[in-house]
């Protein structure tokens, strides 16, 4: 037998150094000299983002994609071709082949030879009144791509976990029913997608640990499908079991997380710490991905605008009324109120306070209409009219505009046969991938049983976030909140006490609309789903949070009844 025969191939090292388009530029140079790396991947692509690349689409045809990429690799390509490392990105954005050409043309004029391959076909035919309409690629194309020995690939709009899936994938020589080893490469890849968000970054506990400057995270992808998280060495945030569980919960639903390479069941992820800023996520199951791919759509939604008046001092409820009464009046006699008219009052103001803008309060009138004319001069022209006729004080944070287009984003479902899913070769030639033989129907999994609850103590009111933490983004017009704690005990008391009805009690916002909660036991965590809580979305900006970034620490923040027991053993009490 020969020595080594048994040997397992060592593992995939894949670093991220994008979560959104705009994220940290000098995030490629470091992610490329500050440690060992195969794959550096770069996430440019959300709903909002499509909406912006369409836009930009509309004044020049041959842009639609992330320029900013470009500007990244005028140094990058040099470093990652004298380390050997291969570049995956979503920049394409909506015109991949655009992008290629543009890195090779920029290859020419740094002098760094590299070979350059896109995948296309998640482009989908626009139908009328939309700007983009594009489905979620897997990762195969990716992986052909890598295999006919591709230095930098390009993508369109594939999910984020792709990223990581097709280089995995070329690696290990993983096919499509390899499905652990492909629900394992996702859940790395979902931890990966949203860059320090895994180091540290927007992490409820953050105190515990400077993070003011974290370094962007690195998966180590072995061939079953384990990985273990991790960063370069003397990069600032940190990784452990809280911040890897905080994004694994982020903008995902219930216990199957499915995509096009494979569905995977994150109930039955694990989590153990694997050394400092090292966490191992193993255990992993897959199973066949749904038949169908989702597909994103935008288009411009109508016209919006907003206006913020400052209220200080006494009788900030009689002068928020004041202001709504003359907002009334002068749309009447204009003949005609903007379809959408929204108050809120943010109660910013303190009793007695020692400086005026503590003692002022903010009130936000948001309008939306179909045509442009009714959120600008009859917005703008009734709150400039008011300057020296309304309340004592008045003045706005600052002065209204003439209203700006704002989008929506909708998601549809296709079947995977439907798309074609090509990946365009260093060479030119063109390679259609084929969707997976073996599909499953998505459904919902049976409930898990919960633990058993805590015995009856003494409690304290207090708030939720001294013994929980939390995450929350968006979903279209959904908001996804995940909560989770840190011991046995903590979980035996959260999933009995943290059920739909506290949770609406908590978040009021919540009560009328349907909220879903999840137990996912193996990562002491509840993840939730509020259905329509941010509208038509986030370039709708339907609430003052359009993408529920903040709904998670709101939530933190409530008080109520907790075991006294759990008080006294919680860091976050003696910090």
């Amino acid at each position: 037998m020969t020595p080594g025969a048994d040997a397992q191939p060592p593992p995939l090292r894949i670093g991220n150094a994008s979560g959104f388009y705009g994220d940290r530029f000098d995030a490629v140079g470091e992610m490329l000299t500050g440690g060992p790396l195969d794959v550096l991947t770069g996430d440019y692509l959300a709903e909002l983002t499509m909406l912006i690349l369409g836009r930009g689409r509309l004044k020049d045809p041959g842009r639609g994609y992330a320029t900013t990429f470009l500007r990244q690799l005028e140094e990058g390509l040099g470093l990652a071709r004298e380390r050997g490392v291969r570049i995956v990105t979503n920049a394409g954005g909506l015109n991949p082949a655009g992008l290629a050409d543009a890195v090779r043309e920029l290859a020419d004029k740094v002098g760094v030879p590299v070979c350059v391959a896109h995948v296309e076909g998640d482009s989908l035919p626009v139908p009328e009144g939309y700007l983009t309409a594009n489905a979620y690629l897997g990762g195969a194309g990716i992986a052909a791509c890598l295999r006919a020995g591709a230095d930098v690939v390009v993508t369109g709009r594939v999910t984020d976990a792709a990223l990581v899936t097709g280089p995995a994938a070329a690696r290990f020589g993983w096919g499509p029913d390899d499905h652990d080893a492909l629900a394992g490469a996702v859940a790395a890849g979902h931890v990966l997608e949203c860059g320090t968000q895994a180091t540290g970054g927007n992490y409820s506990f953050f105190r515990g640990h400077d993070i003011r400057r974290p370094g962007f995270p690195v998966a180590e992808i072995h061939a079953d499908g384990t990985s273990v998280i991790t960063k370069h060495d003397g990069t600032g945030g940190v990784v452990d079991l809280g911040t890897v569980t905080a994004q694994l919960l982020y903008e995902t639903g219930g216990a199957r997380y499915a995509g096009p390479d494979v569905t995977a069941r994150l109930d039955t992820a694990r989590l153990s710490p694997d050394g400092p800023d090292r966490v191992r996520i193993s255990g992993v199951k897959g199973e066949a991905p749904p038949p169908t791919l989702k597909a994103g759509l935008t288009r411009l939604g109508g016209w919006r605008n907003e206006v913020v008046f400052v209220l200080t001092g006494l009788d900030t409820e009689a002068k928020a009324q004041l202001v709504q009464d003359q907002f009334a009046d002068a749309f009447a006699r204009a003949g005609r109120q903007p379809d959408e008219v929204r108050w809120e009052l943010a109660r910013t103001d303190r009793a007695d306070a020692g400086t005026e803008e503590t003692a002022s309060a903010l009130l936000r009138l948001v309008v939306r209409d179909r045509e442009p004319d009714a959120v600008g001069r009859a917005l703008s022209g009734a709150a400039i009219e008011l300057a020296l006729g309304s309340y004592p004080g008045f003045h706005v944070t600052a002065p209204p505009g003439k209203g700006a287009p704002y989008g929506v984003f909708e998601a549809r479902y296709v079947p995977a046969q439907d798309v074609t899913h090509v990946a365009v070769l260093p060479d030119g030639r063109r390679e259609a991938q084929e969707p997976p033989a073996r599909t499953q129907a998505l459904e919902e999994v049976e409930p898990p049983p919960l633990p058993e609850p805590l015995p009856a103590g003494p409690t304290r009111p207090a708030p939720l976030g001294l013994v929980a933490g939390a995450r929350s983004g968006d979903k279209g017009g959904d908001a996804n909140v995940g909560v989770w704690v840190r011991s046995e005990e903590a979980w035996r008391w959260l999933a009995h006490e943290l059920t739909v009805e506290r949770f609406r009690e908590l978040l009021p916002e919540t009560a009328p609309l349907t909220v879903v909660r999840h137990v996912l036991p193996n990562l002491r965590a509840l993840n939730f789903t509020v259905h329509g809580l941010l509208g038509e979305g986030v370039a709708a900006q339907h609430r003052f949070d359009p993408q529920a970034k903040a709904v998670g620490e709101w939530l933190r923040s409530r008080r109520l009844e907790i075991p006294v027991a759990l008080l006294d053993s919680s860091p976050e009490v003696h910090a």
